[in-house]
């Protein structure tokens, strides 16, 4: 018995534009393979491809490229199985910047032969007149930009830049471009209009009308694209090379410094006033101290071999996507209601080995945090009071024992006691939609505030707190309370 051939995809290029820089082999191939699909017919050498099927409806229907390109895979895998043999030609060459291509070789049930061609490369290197390789040239994807260029000086060779808001992000994407900056824009290469010109940096998305034939050159930036997170992930890297002290650092005994870096930085909410840009200071710098505290774990991660900064970043990017169907997909939400119960529902289908109520429960959250999302997973399941009435009942029902274990003077008892009491409050305040750990917070300051004042209005009066009495204090104190302090 003859084992049946595998469907074939011949993957051709149209060149970068000039019909006469389209190779004999493709014509031939063209000519000789009935059933032909072309990416777009938005290109100067598309008529070469005759009579076939193209798929710009699929970039006006489609949300994404990445759906576009995994769509015209399934489409032509389908034509090569009824067909055994079918031509898929692309812009350029099939094997520079196409993803459509990389979706078709990634297909386990065809064959692809891909046909070398002549570029928009070959046509750049050419206009700018310089080797790519003696020159050490970055080739670029427009549309990832700030990320593919992260850290790189130039020069770069920009790709994809086909609309002037490609241009307007790569633009944005450095602060404050050194002055004198230029860039060149590689417009219908080879073509009859073809467009060679240089022009500063902020006038790059404003000189000529961006289309799927125009590239970016720029020949060096005296500032590196995303500076200053590369910079600060250098640091990051150099102390833990060279400070003594970074060094002895592990991931458990930095814990300390990752909670106070962070309460530090809610003391810095805290303090900010709407009406005082100055108060963005102290936000700022203790901000910077928790990211570091990121960072020094993606340095002593990177050394061991184990992951990387990229990792971390790369991994809450995609989380965060996949939590947003309303955003990144074609779900719908009516509020911010349906947005949380959409979370908690994709979150459990990312982690299916959690089965228990409480999997997934940080142990080693704040214990006013821990009880609130305690309680929270409880009531997932139904075991939670209809209302607040409960709750309020439960706490005096808890006080009443607690003074019972104060009587019998057992302090285990006592201690129990106390703890189911804050445990019966933090419900109070879950039950009326508010954190309990900020409530807490909130009350401290206003304790500190009306305390401090007590103090002033004993100073003013010749004494010393701790000299007067509880009666005494207690006076200042509802004179305080009266011109609410807060």
């Amino acid at each position: 018995m003859t084992k049946q051939a595998r469907p074939v995809v011949e993957i051709v290029g149209l060149g970068p534009g000039d019909p006469d820089l389209v190779t004999a082999g493709v014509l031939r191939l063209l000519a000789e393979v009935p059933t032909r699909f072309l990416r777009t017919r938005h290109h100067p050498s598309a008529d070469l491809a005759g009579d076939c099927v193209s798929f710009d409806d699929l970039y006006d229907s489609l949300p994404t490229f990445e759906e576009v390109y995994d769509e015209i895979a399934r489409r032509i895998t389908d034509a090569a199985h009824a067909h055994g043999r079918v031509v898929y030609a692309v812009p350029g060459s099939p094997v520079v910047l196409e993803r459509s291509v990389a979706h078709l070789r990634a297909r386990g049930d065809i064959d692809t032969r891909v046909h070398p061609a002549v570029s928009f490369l070959d046509e750049a290197w050419r206009a700018l007149g310089i080797d790519p390789l003696e020159s050490g040239v970055r080739l670029v994807d427009g549309h990832g930009f700030s990320i593919e260029a992260a850290g790189w000086t130039g020069p770069m060779l920009v790709a994809h830049t086909h609309a002037n808001w490609v241009l307007s992000d790569i633009k944005l994407s450095i602060d404050e471009p050194a002055d004198g900056t230029t860039v060149v824009l590689l417009h219908h290469l080879g073509l009859p209009d073809e467009r060679i010109t240089t022009v500063a940096w902020h006038e790059m998305d404003r000189t000529l009308a961006a289309d799927h034939l125009t590239s970016l050159w720029i020949p060096a930036l005296a500032v590196p694209v995303a500076a200053e997170l590369a910079r600060f992930h250098e640091l990051a890297r150099t102390l833990r090379a060279q400070c003594p002290w970074d060094i002895e650092q592990t991931h458990a005994s930095l814990v300390k410094y990752l909670l106070e870096e962070t309460y530090e930085v809610v003391d810095a909410i805290e303090r900010l006033d709407p009406a005082d840009p100055g108060t963005d200071r102290d936000l700022i710098e203790e901000l910077g101290d928790l990211l570091y505290q990121v960072e020094f774990h993606a340095a002593i991660a990177e050394e061991q071999g184990r992951f990387t900064i990229a990792d971390i970043t790369r991994t809450v990017h995609d989380k965060l996507v996949a939590r947003h169907p309303h955003v990144f997909g074609d779900a719908s939400v009516s509020g911010a209601g349906e947005v949380e119960a959409n979370w908690e529902a994709i979150k459990a289908a990312e982690k299916p080995q959690r089965t228990g109520i409480f999997d997934g429960l940080a142990s080693s959250s704040p214990s006013l945090l821990l009880a609130h999302k305690a309680q929270q997973r409880a009531a997932r399941v139904g075991f939670d009071w209809p209302d607040v009435a409960g709750p309020l009942a439960k706490v005096t029902e808890e006080t009443a024992e607690v003074v019972r274990a104060g009587q019998q003077g057992d302090p285990e008892a006592i201690r129990s006691e106390v703890g189911d009491l804050l445990f019966a409050v933090v419900n109070v305040a879950r039950k009326h939609d508010i954190d309990a750990e900020s409530a807490l917070r909130a009350a401290v300051v206003r304790f500190r505030a009306r305390v401090e004042a007590v103090e002033e209005l004993a100073i003013a009066e010749g004494r010393a707190m701790s000299g007067m009495t509880l009666d005494e204090l207690d006076a200042l104190w509802e004179r305080v309370k009266s011109r609410a302090v807060r």
